[in-house]
């Protein structure tokens, strides 16, 4: 079936989920509140899996230009000692394809770049949506693709999920130089991570407890092993993103919503389009898992392969909505829910039993 959408944000979601509905044949809009797209941020994991619904979206080679697998990382100590390996290697043996790390701008390029292609699909900058109603009066759909602070998910799901700190902020920048090694080192209340990002240059994050200041984050990791301390003297504190971590909770009941406003509030006219929700705005989690960007690109792929299978009809939509509802939200809130938990493991400050824990994984 095909219609007009609006989508509203411009990050992976939003604009993966715009390919989608384009490649489907639908008109598309897409709204962003920023007055300039995102330049910025550091490296993402995209997992086999994701990398299938790229192809399946027509971006997979372009993200392939820019990427670098993600092979030989480990689990260490702040002294350097191996604890474990990451299951890396499993990943590519079972999916035939490594994981790929690629830069966020990189990532963001591609997109567009698929975007582009279709020459139709209009991106308006600085369109801050504050009446989801009048928005969707005019579409057959609209897709939350607003992040965690959605005012999609607010508008049509209420206030019920929100933000959640997690107690924790994190740190993330990229050196100008090779780590000789990759992978994260975990201490008590705090851990690193080393990844590749491009030949000749290293991304790296820190989490750390929130009060510590980008003064305090060198002296905070000034002991561990090398090339932590050196990472962190070659990168401009300038350059440093800082953000707090939060995820979505509670988590929703629903990604989609044909009409969640009162019945009282329902004009006599034409009822509002429905609604579903991708990426952060339906299931925003920590990065601990690394699988953000990857639900956001499993969201856009499954919502368009629903919409497109479907018949035309306002009452085919729905049917869509629902197949896309029951293929993509328990499995996000799981991945959610792990990465979550994977935190509280991480940064406890009970180290000689995670530690003894984590030996137990198969290398």
């Amino acid at each position: 079936m095909t219609g007009t959408a609006t989508v509203v944000g411009a990050g992976v979601g939003g604009l993966a989920t715009a390919i989608g509905l384009r490649r489907a044949g639908w008109t598309v809009t897409v709204l962003e509140r920023r007055t300039g797209l995102e330049r910025y941020g550091a490296a993402f994991g995209i997992h086999p899996t994701a990398q299938s619904a790229l192809d399946r979206l027509g971006v997979g080679d372009a993200l392939r230009d820019h990427a670098v697998p993600y092979r030989d990382a480990h689990i260490r100590t702040p002294d350097g000692r191996p604890l474990a390996r990451l299951p890396l290697e499993r990943i590519e043996s079972k999916a035939g394809r490594p994981e790929l790390l690629i830069s966020r701008p990189y990532l963001l390029d591609a997109l567009l770049a698929g975007l582009d292609a279709f020459g139709d699909v209009p991106i308006k900058l600085g369109e801050r949506v504050t009446d989801v109603d009048a928005l969707a009066a005019g579409q057959d759909l609209v897709i939350g693709a607003d992040g965690i602070r959605s005012a999609v998910r607010t508008a049509r799901f209420g206030d019920r999920s929100g933000p959640r700190r997690v107690g924790t902020v994190a740190w993330i920048g990229i050196a100008d130089f090779e780590s000789p090694v990759h992978g994260e080192t975990w201490g008590s209340g705090r851990f690193f991570g080393l990844t590749p990002v491009e030949p000749g240059r290293t991304n790296w994050y820190a989490t750390v407890p929130e009060a510590t200041t980008a003064e305090e984050l060198r002296a905070s990791f000034a002991g561990w092993h090398d090339p932590i301390p050196r990472i962190l003297d070659a990168t401009d504190p300038a350059s440093w993103i800082r953000y707090e971590m939060r995820h979505l909770y509670p988590a929703l009941r629903s990604f989609v919503s044909a009409d969640a406003r009162p019945a009282s509030r329902v004009s006599t006219g034409a009822r509002p389009a429905p609604v579903a929700l991708v990426g952060d705005a339906a299931h925003a989690m920590t990065p601990n898992l690394g699988q953000g960007a990857c639900t956001a690109i499993l969201d856009a792929d499954a919502l368009t392969r629903a919409l497109a299978a479907a018949p035309p009809g306002p009452a085919d939509i729905a049917g869509a909505l629902r197949a896309y509802d029951a293929e993509r939200r328990r499995s996000a809130q799981r991945t959610a829910f792990g990465s979550r938990t994977l935190h509280r493991f991480m940064s406890t400050e009970r180290t000689r039993l995670r530690d003894a824990a984590v030996r137990l994984l198969p290398g």
